[in-house]
Parts: C-alpha cells; structure tokens; sequence
C-alpha cells in the first residue's frame, strides 16, 4: 500500500471532530494567543493538559518565556474568536475587540466553557509542532455548548452534560 500523502493525510484527520481552544501566554508585548483544536488532557494524577501549537507560533514562544499557559475552550457562539485567533495578524489585532480578562496571571478570554492554568511542564518537538504540557493549576467552567472543528469548518456541538 503506498504512503499516504499529506493532503490525504490532511482530509482524513479532519474527519475526527475536535473542540476548539484558545491557548494563551503573558508575553513581554502584552498577552499572546492562538487557536488550537490539538488539545486535551492527559492525566489526573497529577493533573496535566496537552497542546499542540506551531513551531513558528508567537504564542509559544510566550508560553516559553512565561512558563506558564491557558486555555480557554470555546463555546458554540465564540466562533469570530476561533478566527481572528487563528490568523498570523498582529497581536494587538488578534485581540481587537475579544473580552478577556487576566486570571491568576494570565489572560483568558470571557465567557469560555472552560478556562484552564496550567504551569508549563515539557516542551516536546514533534514533526511541524511542538507539544506542551501543564501541570492545571486552576479551572473556571461556564454554561453552554462547544464549538467543534470537523471536515474543515467550525460547527455548534449540541450535547448533554453529565450528572
């Protein structure tokens, strides 16, 4: 069977559908941030999150600098952020006109289902990326639905709560 190539490879991984983060960083220029659907958690005990960001991201070279990170994960009416946030605009563009607010040291964008700290753990290169983990040292949640990632476009996930 012949090697995949990285279109294919492309199209068929954006058939698993994925929620939709921001991941953020205090940086020297004012908070940094970026769009990022490679995310999840990765342990309990301790309690770790996984990011994914570009090897050229502005945000993980913040996120380096800081040793710290967020992440907000979006609700299914915070589609305008996921896009101004996945854009290779200035910073202070990125952050034109999205509320947020600084907590526990960091900046978190308003409203999100949930909102993380994490204290970085590993940086870890992989391919064109680089994987962060953090150690979670504070959590928010909010009410509503996710916003999903699936087949090349952002969707409103309508699903149940637990309990």
């Amino acid at each position: 069977m012949p090697r995949p190539d990285p279109d294919r490879f492309r199209a068929a991984m954006a058939m698993l559908p994925t929620g939709v983060t921001i991941v953020t960083a205090s940086g020297a220029e004012g908070p940094a941030g970026a769009t990022a659907n490679a995310v999840c958690s990765l342990s309990i005990e301790p309690m770790l999150m996984l990011a994914c960001l570009d090897r050229g991201a502005r945000t993980l070279l913040a996120i380096q600098a800081a040793d710290r990170f967020g992440i907000s994960i979006l609700h299914k009416g915070q589609e305008p952020v996921a896009r101004s946030f996945a854009t290779k605009k200035p910073v202070a563009e990125k952050w034109a006109g999205v509320e947020w607010t600084e907590r526990d040291g960091l900046p978190a964008i308003d409203d999100s289902l949930v909102w993380l700290a994490c204290d970085l753990r590993d940086v870890l290169a992989a391919g064109d990326h680089v994987i962060v983990t953090g150690e979670v040292t504070a959590l928010e949640t909010g009410e509503g639905d996710p916003l999903v990632f699936h087949a090349g476009d952002f969707h409103a996930g309508e699903f149940r709560r637990p309990g």
